[in-house]
């Protein structure tokens, strides 16, 4: 006997209301489905809206992922080699010299031995840019810092090119940019320096991000003592000054990516702490926070699973500008020479390099260009968030 299939499941359920007639209420996918909710399509579409801020987010993050391989775009090893029968992957290994005939601890795949020996028993595929952020250019045409060199003429070339067996500035190695006044790549220097910059920004912005939260979650909610005895601290610890406690620390022990990312964590986190602290106190008296305590749920359910999400709402759209702060910060740390230790790529030194040598306006134009681009696309992909989860415009 043949059974009729079940029928589907409505996709709305309909609903009489007194003022507008039958109306559909949209019934809620199913789990694990990963469907978003109508209210989240709306901000998303209101996010796509802004083509200005849509794009300027697709650029970042397309910089941002690009500079993650930046090890296979600017190197000053090979990705891959292949001596004597054996494939080798001197990015990711480091192989001694004797591995090649030497008698080093490590291997220098710009010497012009090893170069000769690896071409002669096999081959090897190098990055776009042979250079890494620490590679200092001992060939260079000029004296450091060197100018582009595309600006350079065949005269001034003419030397370097004929060790590489050639008469011109194409024959030998470029710097696109130019070098710093230690012959260093820029090119290199600024793809290096702005992954460790937005790395240094996104850490420091989620991890103070979370501790503000909870400190105005707890703040809001409780209100009272509480709320009175956390606004005196926080009053307290924001006038210490953190630049002098910087230099203090600087002065006894060099800062390192975490030694200084503890140090600005100290005083970061309390950005956010006001604006949670608002929305905590604004809806703790709510209905339905009254009625879930009447159910009896506990305080920690009730403020991390009803009202958080509420508060992330205004959090979310401050997350870019912290983290627009915290690459401006790093960035003012390494130009006053408090930041990372010397050496580092870092687009604040490169500023100060800039400054030291004016007669090489390349460093100084460059390590702004880029910041200018960088804080650029978050301002603008900030404004495009803050748009979505605008209430004015989401529930229009």
């Amino acid at each position: 006997m043949n059974q009729r299939p079940p029928a589907p499941e409505p996709d709305a359920v309909p609903v009489t209301s007194p003022a507008a007639g039958p109306v559909s209420l949209p019934l809620p996918g199913p789990a694990g489905t990963g469907r978003l909710s109508p209210l989240n399509r709306r901000r998303l579409a209101n996010f796509k809206a802004n083509r200005r801020g849509y794009w300027s987010f697709v650029l970042f993050c397309l910089l941002f992922v690009t500079s993650l391989f930046a090890e296979f775009i600017a190197n000053d090893r090979p990705i891959v080699v292949s001596y004597k029968g054996e494939i080798l992957f001197p990015i990711v290994v480091d192989y001694p010299e004797e591995k090649f005939g030497g008698f080093l601890a490590r291997t220098d795949y710009r010497d012009p031995v090893i170069a000769k020996e690896i071409a002669q028993n096999g081959w090897a595929v190098w990055p776009p840019i042979r250079f890494s952020y620490n590679t200092h250019n001992l060939d260079l045409p000029v004296p450091a810092p060197a100018p582009p060199t595309w600006l350079l003429s065949d005269a001034q070339c003419r030397t370097m090119a004929e060790k590489a067996g050639g008469t011109t500035c194409r024959d030998i190695e470029w710097n696109w940019l130019g070098t710093d006044d230690q012959g260093r790549d820029v090119v290199a220097r600024l793809l290096y320096g702005f992954r460790l910059s937005v790395l240094f920004g996104l850490t420091l912005a989620l991890v103070s991000s979370v501790i503000g939260v909870l400190a105005g979650a707890v703040q809001g909610y409780f209100g009272g003592w509480v709320d009175l005895v956390f606004q005196r601290v926080i009053e307290i610890w924001t006038a210490i000054p953190s630049l002098y406690l910087l230099i203090i620390i600087s002065s006894i022990i060099t800062p390192s990516f975490f030694v200084l990312l503890g140090i600005l964590l100290l005083f970061s986190w309390v950005s956010l702490v006001g604006v949670v602290r608002a929305e905590f106190l604004r809806a703790r008296n709510f209905e339905y926070v009254r009625a879930a305590r009447a159910l009896g749920l506990s305080n920690a359910r009730i403020m991390f699973r009803h009202l958080l999400p509420n508060a992330m709402v205004a959090t979310l759209t401050f997350l870019p500008f912290v983290l627009n702060g915290s690459i401006t910060t790093l960035t003012s740390l390494d130009f006053l020479g408090f930041g990372l230790p010397p050496g580092s790529p870092s687009l604040g030194e490169m500023l100060a390099q800039g400054k030291a040598n004016l007669q090489a306006p390349w460093l100084g134009l460059t390590g702004f260009a880029v910041i200018a681009v960088t804080l650029s696309l978050l301002i603008f992909a900030g404004e495009a968030v803050r748009d979505a989860f605008d209430p004015r415009k989401t529930f229009r």
